[in-house]
């Protein structure tokens, strides 16, 4: 009897959340139970080489790879038909800000390109029909219009809460899916605050974690020598420099430590990721803390930065659910977090990590707080070391859907 067929779309591996999310998802899938054919749009990225050898990664079809490449080098490649359809969903969704102006982050842009995309990039349809078809990352109307599937699903990665999208344009992509897969009961709220019609679609499961790919890669290299220095406390946080990860309001943080603990207590922060920080430095510097924050830059295995701090911080404004808290988790890191809407959803607190208030005092006295209590911290490894946080048996969800 032939195994079930999966699906599953991808824009391309770079180190992030919803990628390392995605490699936990295959590690968990039993090559035993199903086969799995994975489209990645380009064929970029670090977590390409995790992805597991069973799973068949389709050839990379040039015109999908063009999709968030530069125009003019998209233009070069020879497809001007790319350059047009996302010239005219950058046109949509400016006018459609214009119209609704407000002040939570632009994401109706996902919705146009997808529309506008669409159109020009070729049917996948020629690798047969599956028994399930899986949209991991917004947008998601190249699976609804390319692929052939019995049941499809797509995946919810972050809180409609705190982003501003075109709902009468993504209503009707959304509800042509058989299920959506929402990530925590918190983002499930959010999304159904915006989206109440869809409720029956709505399947919880949890972001299953690469671990094995997490421990491996965490001690694959060693980080920099001032990484670690004998009483200093070392801070690490990481992802890219934006307006969720409130990375502006570490200099704020750092001098609100120094107050806190004073002249005895010995800090350094360190941040991994991409960004701009130029500004955040000219603030630390005002401030008189750019001696303890640090920018690495990006890293394509930020995991040796985790294992090697005493406390990782996260410190954003808004997440869906946080795949790099639970990747400190793996790595048994006491962690804080802000309490953003779906921070509960995310730790136990004060016993997996700390919940402390979206204020950038309160962050500072959380901060102090665990840096000093060695008994709380170790209480917090104690408890992760006994714990799953991997969430592999999640997995079993995404095989009913294909019965």
């Amino acid at each position: 009897m032939n195994k079930p067929r999966i699906y599953i779309a991808m824009h391309y591996m770079e180190i992030g959340g919803a990628e390392s999310s995605l490699i936990g998802l295959l590690e968990a899938l039993d090559p035993k139970r199903v086969d799995i054919d994975l489209f990645i749009y380009s064929h970029q990225g670090v977590f390409m080489n995790a992805i597991p050898d069973y799973v068949n990664v389709l050839p990379e079809i040039r015109i999908w790879s063009t999709m968030e490449k530069p125009m003019k080098k998209v233009l070069l490649m020879g497809y001007p038909q790319m350059v047009l359809a996302r010239l005219i969903a950058k046109w949509r969704t400016k006018r459609f800000y214009k119209r609704n102006p407000t002040d939570l982050p632009h994401c109706a842009g996902f919705a146009y390109i997808g529309e506008g995309c669409a159109k020009v990039v070729p049917s996948l349809k020629k690798f047969g029909t599956y028994d399930l078809a899986i949209s991991y990352m917004n947008p998601h109307d190249f699976v609804l219009k390319h692929v052939s599937a019995k049941r499809k699903i797509a995946w919810i990665h972050t809180d409609y809460n705190q982003i501003s999208i075109n709902v009468e344009k993504e209503l009707p992509i959304w509800g042509a899916y058989d299920k959506i897969i929402s990530i925590s009961k918190d983002v499930t709220q959010a999304f159904l605050r915006v989206f109440p019609t869809l409720m029956g679609k709505i399947v919880e499961c949890e972001n299953m974690m690469p671990k094995r790919w997490i421990e491996k890669n965490a001690t694959s290299k060693t980080v920099e020598a001032d990484y670690r220095r004998e009483g200093v406390v070392t801070l690490c946080s990481v992802g890219r420099i934006s307006y969720a990860k409130n990375y502006d309001n570490i200099p704020h943080i750092a001098a609100e430590l120094k107050k806190i603990g004073g002249k005895d207590f010995k800090f350094h922060w360190f941040i991994v990721g991409p960004g701009n920080h130029s500004n955040i430095d000219s603030v630390a510097k005002e401030l008189g803390v750019d001696d303890v924050i640090t920018f690495l830059g990006p890293s394509d295995n930020p995991y040796p930065y985790i294992k090697n701090c005493d406390i990782y911080v996260h410190p954003s404004r808004y997440e869906g659910k946080s795949i790099v808290v639970r990747e400190a988790q793996i790595l048994c890191k006491p962690v804080i977090i802000t309490n953003y809407p779906t921070a509960k959803s995310q730790i136990n607190n004060g016993a997996d990590g700390i919940i402390c208030e979206l204020d950038n005092t309160k962050i500072a006295e959380a901060i102090h707080y665990l840096a000093i209590d060695k008994e709380k911290q170790q209480q917090l490894i104690n408890y992760l070391q006994s714990h799953d946080n991997a969430g592999i048996n999640e997995v079993e969800k995404i095989y009913k859907l294909i019965e």
